[in-house]
Order: structure tokens, then sequence, then C-alpha cells
């Protein structure tokens, strides 16, 4: 795709409508909340992340591509890199969503950068979006989307060591990638089905979700201060696999607490949460 079709889709937006019913409430939190605690009632806070439940991808079957994700969209170019990935984000939360609420968003592309890096041609996609609940702007997102060529081979990026020893451990289970997939309607194939994911993607078992890692990330986050934070960013490292332990480590400095997800030693998400007295 050209430089100036490109440059096309920068400003180009939607708006959408969603909600977390008591029903798909309770399905995240069979998913992401802890076993001992009591499943949301109707008119519960949200915990932070869950709305991307309320804003899935309403693609048809048939429209879906070979690797499970939707193609081409009003917001999304056709740029000719069949491997895509949501690769980070970050958000900053105003007012609360609750259990029921009526949510209103608008998405914006804020840009589309293509270059050609040493493994190859690479593009990504940035993302606005805008949610106004009941009581107003409720949050403020920015969704990066890298899109890649089809690899001939796992070429992993080079590992980061994790930075502390770990303070959590989680079985990263097929079950759990094909639930948090369900409750965010994500087709993409590399989390559910392993032989897609090893013969056509090259990983080399079922990849662990990016939002996955972030939504686990923001739950020791809120644990650990007991309240949500008013920022959140986060940012893929390196691909985590299923059937593997996943560990989570912590750092803090200055009022910024930085929280890590990974595996046998090395990095696969990094992500930073504020709270507004340490702003």
């Amino acid at each position: 795709m050209d430089q100036v079709n490109v440059e096309a889709w920068i400003g180009r937006s939607l708006s959408d409508v969603g909600e977390i019913d008591l029903t798909m409430a309770a399905k995240l939190h069979a998913t992401l909340g802890r076993a001992e605690a009591s499943p949301p009632r109707a008119g519960d806070l949200l915990p932070p992340l869950w709305h991307w439940s309320a804003f899935v991808p309403m693609t048809h079957t048939e429209h879906l591509g070979p690797d499970g994700h939707p193609g081409p969209s009003a917001l999304l170019p056709p740029l000719g890199l069949p491997r895509r990935m949501w690769a980070g984000g970050a958000l900053r939360f105003h007012a609360p969503v609750r259990v029921g609420d009526i949510l209103h968003r608008h998405t914006a592309v804020r840009s589309v950068d293509t270059k050609t890096t040493a493994s190859g041609p690479m593009a990504l996609v940035t993302l606005d979006h805008r949610i106004v609940g009941p009581r107003g702007l409720a949050i403020e997102e920015r969704q990066d989307i890298v899109y890649l060529p089809m690899p001939d081979s796992f070429t992993p990026p080079k590992k980061r060591p994790m930075p502390a020893e770990p303070v959590e451990r989680l079985d990263m289970s097929p079950t759990l990638l094909f639930r948090f997939s369900a409750v965010t309607f994500n087709a993409h194939r590399i989390h559910y089905d392993q032989d897609y994911a090893q013969s056509v993607e090259k990983y080399p078992g079922l990849v662990v979700h990016g939002p996955l890692q972030a939504a686990l990330l923001m739950r020791h986050a809120v644990e650990t201060r007991q309240r949500p934070p008013s920022y959140f960013d986060f940012r893929a490292v390196h691909p985590l696999f299923a059937a593997t332990t996943l560990d989570i480590c912590t750092t803090e400095e200055d009022g910024v607490l930085s929280l890590f997800t990974g595996q046998n030693g090395h990095q696969g998400m990094r992500a930073s949460a504020m709270w507004e007295d340490t702003q």
C-alpha cells in the first residue's frame, strides 16, 4: 500500500455501543476472577479492562480470514501483511463503569506507520478509543496493532530478563486461553488451534493473548493497591505460550508500579500502573 493511501486512513472513525451485562460479567469472572471471590452482581463496579468484552468484533464467520481475524475494515487498512497482533496500549480511567451500563465508544485511527526492519516489512496501526457511560467519559484508550508478514520459521525477539523474583505464578492452560478467546469473541487461531499456530504462524505452541496478560497484570495491580489505577499501559515484549507457568513480578519507583509477565525467566509483557495520588 503506497504512502498516500496509508495516510488516507488516518482520522477515519466509527462509533458503536456495548455493555457488560450480568451474564457476561459472570463469564468474565469465571475466566479472570479469583475462584474464592463472588461473581459480580448487577450494578457492581466493573473490574478495569473487562470493558474489552463490551466491544467485540461481530464479523460473520464467513468473512473471517484464514487466521481467524476479520479482514480489512472501515478502520483497519488492507496492508498486505497477514500476521496481526495486539502489541500494546494505554488507558486512562475517568469515571467508573458498572455491570449493566450502556457504553458508547468512538474510535478513530490515530496513525498508520509502515517501515522495513531487518526482519522485513511491518506496519503499526494505532487506534484511539473514547468510551462514555452513564457517568460521563469513562475511559480513554490507545490500541496498538502490529502487522507482519507470515514467517518461514520462529524467530522470536531478543529475550529480556525478568527484573525481580515472581510474586505470582499462574497456569496458562489451553482451557484458560479458550475461555478468554470466547469472552472476547477472538477467533485468532494461534490461541486455540495448535496445529495452525505451529504449521502456519510457526510458533512453538499456543500463544497466550496479549490482552489476557494485560488483564492478569491489571488484576495484580488492583489487588496490590486495593483500588484500580487511574492510568495503565502495556507492551508485548516476547510471545508466551500455553501449558507453561506464567510468572508475574513487580518493581516500584516514584509511585509507579511496573508489572511484568514472563516464562522461564524472560519477559513476555511489561506494564505500568499509576494512581492519581502518584501522578
